[in-house]
């Protein structure tokens, strides 16, 4: 249907719906005290006027001038008729009294003077009036001969009458009228929508279904449907209940799962290698994918952005050419979100765009040229640089709106390597507020501390003598502690590896660098876990709390000022499959869990993120930290 005949249909629906109303509301308003009454008072005009009419003009003060002969007017079809006299009937059937007047001259002037005044009398004329009764004398007021006189509908009435009933009449036809024409304008409204509304054949409906706006109308309408039904609120809550006892003392502090996203689509055979939380909504998390490989035809990386308030599909699906190894949301600017590839590219997606990056970095030597399995923002928001890492060793630093080549590049060698002076980095971390200075873990299971720029004492590129030695294999997370309480604990640091274990660490200072090499051992190591950890994280508020994530499917919470043996929390998530990445969000609650069977989870921890509040923790994790000091930090020369 063309645009032009659509608008042409919706106009004549509206005015249907115009016409429809109108007639609905004379409907209602054309009720029975709108008709005339069968009488109504006149005007006293109108009443003297038929006075007159029938009984001859009168004086000023209302008596009726009499003729010669008075006469009686008749009134045919008429049962009951008043006549008003001009003699009264005593006046006529009695001899006047003799007052030396001639009495029988017919001078209407001598009549008139010598005869009283009496008001007419009404006579009735079904009998003759020289067989009437004599009857006392009555006299009438104008007003009641004026009344009885129009009770008898006189002929100006009933014409009056009479007109309104024609009018009427031609009121109700064009009603009729109109209502019939509005039923036909109707029907044949309804004749033309049904002549253009039809049925597509396959061939058209696949044509419209292919069409992109289509598409997209679709997409957008049933992301909305999704979102609503999967907002779990309960609109029966009775908040009543509990109120006298307090509830579960228990309630929130255990820990529970809120969501879990999966699409056949999107993470059949796939598994996550990276998630993060949207720094400006809350409700979006993003994770990334490696390839499928029972889907040669599908991308090899897919990045999902995923809502909590819809589970089934994900807001956003963005693709690349190769593996995403890690991705985050651009702290600085909400719609773009970073990737880094096994193939070594950097990629920019911007959700205002499609599914293809909007900006990518080239496969040359200038950038990376192998996995890319950690990235991260640094600086503020008017000076801000992207910094990738990729197993060759290499460490770049990119503009986010200027990915052609990177603005700096830094190789990290090793002058202890056998084979090969390159150092494989598989994480890597800033501290809080640092820009310059950052440590990476490594393949070997060594954590080294490097840096961007030249600086006193040091020189860019890695710190040859400083080595944190502790792990027995690749290290697979590196996470300082947030700067985020009235204690400065940004100088400790955790490691997760493939060897089981968990490891805390002191920075050394940078303002005592080392110029011999040494090792430096951890201040702590949690060994409970049953499988490979492949990321630890500490919580964003609370001092003491981290959490780690295994390959036996464990999300497990630990708290050093309640127990340094044992996590406080243990959780099996999902299957049982590995877990490969641990995010908390912005305010500590939820914690996103990528899993290798490429399900993403939202886990909820109550109140086990807020503490016992003020300095309480801080001062405690302080005690704690300073209770397992290691008997010797350096050891070895």
């Amino acid at each position: 249907m063309s645009e032009q005949r659509r608008q042409q249909i919706e106009a004549k629906k509206a005015k249907l719906a115009q016409m429809q109303e109108a007639r609905k509301n004379r409907t209602k308003a054309r009720t029975p005290s709108d008709l005339p009454p069968p009488t109504r008072d006149y005007e006293r005009a109108d009443i003297n006027k038929v006075i007159d009419d029938l009984l001859g003009p009168s004086s000023g003060d209302g008596t009726p001038y009499r003729s010669g002969s008075p006469s009686i007017p008749q009134f045919p079809n008429s049962g009951r008729v008043s006549v008003a006299s001009s003699t009264p009937l005593d006046a006529r059937s009695s001899p006047r009294p003799s007052h030396g007047v001639s009495t029988g001259g017919t001078d209407p002037l001598n009549d008139r003077e010598m005869t009283p005044r009496y008001t007419p009398l009404l006579i009735d004329i079904q009998q003759e009036i020289f067989d009437l009764p004599q009857k006392p004398r009555t006299l009438y007021e104008k007003e009641i001969q004026t009344m009885e006189v129009e009770a008898e509908a006189p002929e100006a009435y009933e014409d009056k009458i009479r007109q309104q009933l024609i009018s009427q009449q031609n009121v109700e036809a064009e009603r009729i009228a109109y209502e019939k024409a509005l039923e036909e304008e109707a029907a044949k409204l309804d004749q033309e929508i049904e002549a253009e509304v039809r049925e597509l054949n396959d061939e058209e409906r696949a044509i419209f279904l292919a069409d992109p706006k289509v598409l997209d109308f679709i997409d957008d309408s049933t992301k909305i449907f999704h979102r609503v039904l999967n907002d779990h609120y309960n609109y029966m809550s009775d908040y009543t209940q509990g109120t006298e006892t307090g509830g579960d003392d228990s309630e929130g502090k255990r820990v529970k799962k809120i969501c879990e996203f999966w699409n056949e689509r999107y993470g059949k055979n796939r598994s996550i290698t990276d998630v993060d939380w949207s720094p400006k909504f809350p409700e979006l998390t993003v994770a990334s994918y490696n390839k499928n490989h029972a889907a040669l035809n599908e991308p090899a990386g897919i990045v999902a952005v995923w809502n909590t308030h819809s589970v089934e599909r994900p807001e956003f699906v963005f693709h690349s050419q190769s593996d995403v190894l890690s991705v985050m949301f651009s702290p600085f600017h909400s719609n773009l979100i970073f990737g880094g590839t096994y193939s070594g590219q950097i990629l920019l997606w911007d959700n205002r765009s499609k599914h293809l990056p909007v900006l990518k970095t080239p496969l040359s030597a200038a950038g990376h040229t192998h996995p890319v399995y950690a990235i991260q923002m640094v600086g503020t928001q008017n000076a801000h640089n992207l910094i990738t890492s990729s197993t060759d060793g290499t460490v770049c630093s990119w503009l986010v709106d200027m990915l052609a080549q990177p603005q700096e590049t830094l190789e990290l060698i090793h002058a202890g390597h056998n084979k090969t002076g390159e150092v494989a980095i598989t994480a890597l971390d800033f501290p809080n507020n640092e820009t310059t200075t950052f440590w990476v873990g490594t393949e070997e299971g060594n954590v080294y501390q490097a840096n961007r720029y030249d600086r006193a004492g040091a020189k860019a590129g890695l710190n040859q003598y400083d080595v944190y030695k502790g792990h027995s294999g690749p290290v697979m997370g590196l996470h300082f502690h947030p700067l985020a309480g009235p204690v400065d604990f940004s100088d400790l640091f955790l490691t997760c590896s493939v060897d089981w274990t968990v490891k805390l660490w002191r920075a050394k200072s940078l303002s005592k660098p080392s110029t011999s090499p040494h090792a430096i051992a951890p201040l702590y190591s949690f060994d409970e876990a049953d499988d490979y950890v492949y990321d630890v994280k500490w919580h964003p508020h609370h001092p003491a709390l981290f959490g780690t994530v295994d390959g036996s499917g464990k999300f497990d919470l630990w708290n050093l000022n309640t127990d340094t043996e044992v996590p406080v929390v243990s959780t099996s998530v999902g299957s049982g499959r590995a877990i490969n990445k641990l995010q908390w969000n912005k305010d500590g609650r939820h914690a996103a869990l990528g899993g290798s069977d490429g399900r993403l989870y939202v886990y909820d921890i109550g109140d086990l993120g807020t503490g016992r509040g003020g300095e309480v923790e801080w001062t405690e994790m302080g005690k704690v930290v300073a209770g397992i000091q290691p008997n010797g930090v350096e050891a070895g020369r």
